[in-house]
């Protein structure tokens, strides 16, 4: 077997979350960034809209914060916010001077704003409707440009190894089990620091903006050693994915709204103004639940997103990477109204996080969207995404460095056994249980929810997970498996915390409770059996 191997920080995750922290470490610490697939796939990727931050002369940081806390309905953390809204301008000047080319307005010296839903100004930093590309390219140059950090791609992580599963008295986190998707081996990882920086959970739905690595990965494997989880009931349904039959999980970026688009109904009537007086601006919430209310009223597929009133000129110059793509579906924009449908988009809850990306595990940090900050409350505003990843990244970056370098622990870490283990009989299997989970999730935990609903769901996860874990014991593990046997308990997770909260709030909608409860201002915290205090590494 292969001896265990060691860095300081192990990052698992390479997103904007996962690359911005390991280029602000000093370059004396060796960093390891694990990648499920490709090094540039996942969410960040394919981010369109922006990155919220406050640059234009009628804005504050006041208002930023403000927008955020009305978007958040009552249930951010005041502090939090302050603190990433504050931090938010230096982060685009750090992204700037590590090469990401973001549109500048011709008509003043710096950045073109953009405004999107739920913001009161324009302040939606972008590099045209593919932001996120443009970012994590950049951050992917640099960072390969640093010789301290490495770079394992096609690595799945499996589980953390905490000190007390090695015969230790407290739960520090040592490491983690790493599939080398290559060799089909498990590779044990042991670091002095590990970071999850893994995304969200957005796969457990059958609809949804995400790329296929989202399956909740680092939420699972830190509920499953210890830590608390919150307000995962709070899954926010972006309003408007394309919706076409050779089209798979593209979004029609939120930008659109910001600067004119129209909902649609079928016929070409204008709806949103009925639902809120915000109409097409209005939070991402309200939105997919009005799409989601005439689509089922309608009996309709979809609705429609009309930016045609524009010009051609206007359309190609701000949403480039949005006409190619639906031209290339034959359909123009600068002509026609986009189909489009809500879709499972961002896991406002997580893993519970400190001010410094501390998790209850001594020496785990967690960071992006699979960690729970207080920042979006029950529901996440356009484009604090991105900014959630870069300041929390730059927090735990400095944490890290000040943490005391501590001599190799005593403990025996065992490696990996798969000796018993036999090869899947059945890979089938999987594949249908994968199919099962994200139908009912999206039937019974979905945009609009209800109490026979999600008692529902509750009985069916709870006997698919029974059968996944029989499958994890028996056969060696796979990308398809690990995957599937996170998403199962996250979606147990997701359906735990709506059972709970019983009230209407944000995200959460449910017909037997319509309402918001002044008295349900506290976030829905999940407490695994193993739980230690949060405390101070």
């Amino acid at each position: 077997m292969a001896i265990p191997k060691s860095v300081d920080v192990l990052i698992i995750g390479s997103g904007a979350a996962g690359l911005s922290l390991a280029l602000r470490l000093r370059a004396d610490l060796e960093v390891a960034v694990i990648a499920k697939r490709a090094l540039t796939e996942g969410n960040t990727l394919y981010a369109q809209g922006g990155i919220s931050a406050v640059f234009d002369a009628g804005d504050s940081l006041q208002s930023h914060v403000q927008d955020t806390l009305v978007a958040g309905a009552g249930l951010c953390d005041q502090e939090t916010v302050e603190r990433v809204v504050e931090r938010g301008p230096a982060n685009i000047r750090w992204l700037f001077e590590c090469g990401v080319e973001f549109t500048r307005d011709p008509k003043a010296d710096g950045y073109h704003l953009t405004r999107e839903g739920g913001h009161s100004h324009r302040r939606v930093v972008h590099a045209a409707d593919a932001t996120g590309k443009a970012v994590q390219l950049s951050l992917e140059e640099c960072a390969r440009a640093r010789s301290n950090i490495s770079f394992l791609e096609y690595h799945t992580a499996i589980d953390l190894i905490t000190a007390n599963r090695c015969g230790g008295q407290d739960n520090r986190c040592l490491g983690a089990y790493i599939l080398n998707s290559h060799s089909g081996q498990v590779e044990t990882f042991l670091a002095r620091c590990v970071v999850i920086a893994t995304g969200g959970a957005s796969k457990v739905y059958l609809y949804t903006s995400n790329p296929d690595v989202a399956t909740g990965d680092g939420i699972a494997m830190a509920w499953r050693a210890g830590c608390r989880v919150a307000n995962m009931e709070f899954m926010q349904f972006h309003p408007t994915c394309l919706y076409h039959a050779k089209a798979k999980s593209f979004l029609i970026s939120e930008a659109l709204r910001g600067e004119g688009a129209r909902l649609l109904l079928p016929d070409g009537e204008r709806f949103m103004p009925r639902f809120d007086a915000r109409a097409e601006l209005a939070p991402r919430d309200i939105v997919a639940r009005a799409i989601d209310h005439e689509i089922k009223r309608l009996g309709s597929k979809c609705v429609y997103l009309d930016i045609s009133h524009r010009s051609a000129d206007f359309v190609h110059h701000h949403f480039p990477t949005i006409y190619e793509h639906c031209l290339t579906l034959g359909l123009d924009i600068t002509r026609e109204p986009i189909p489009v449908v809500p879709a499972a988009h961002y896991t406002c809850g997580g893993i519970v996080t400190d001010a410094n990306a501390h998790t209850d595990i001594p020496g785990l940090y967690a960071i992006g969207e699979a960690s729970y900050t207080g920042l979006h409350g029950a529901n996440r505003m356009a484009s604090n995404s991105l900014l959630e990843c870069l300041v929390f990244a730059e927090l735990a970056a400095a944490d890290i460095e000040r943490q005391p370098r501590v001599q190799d622990s005593a403990l025996s870490v065992p490696l990996w056994d798969a000796s018993r283990a036999s090869e899947p009989d059945e890979e089938v299997v999987i594949s249908h249980n994968w199919e099962e989970l994200r139908h009912f999730m999206w039937d019974y935990v979905g945009i609009v929810r209800t109490n026979k609903r999600l008692m529902r769901a509750k009985r069916r996860v709870d006997l698919l997970r029974q059968e996944i874990i029989e499958n994890y014991s028996h056969f060696k593990v796979t990308t398809d498996l690990l995957e599937l046997r996170n998403l199962v308990e996250v979606a147990d997770l997701i359906i735990q915390s709506a059972m709970r909260r019983r009230e209407s709030r944000g995200l959460h909608y449910t017909l037997d409770f319509p309402h918001q409860d002044p008295r349900q201002l506290a976030p829905t915290i999940l407490i695994p059996d193993r739980y230690r205090p949060l405390q101070a590494i």
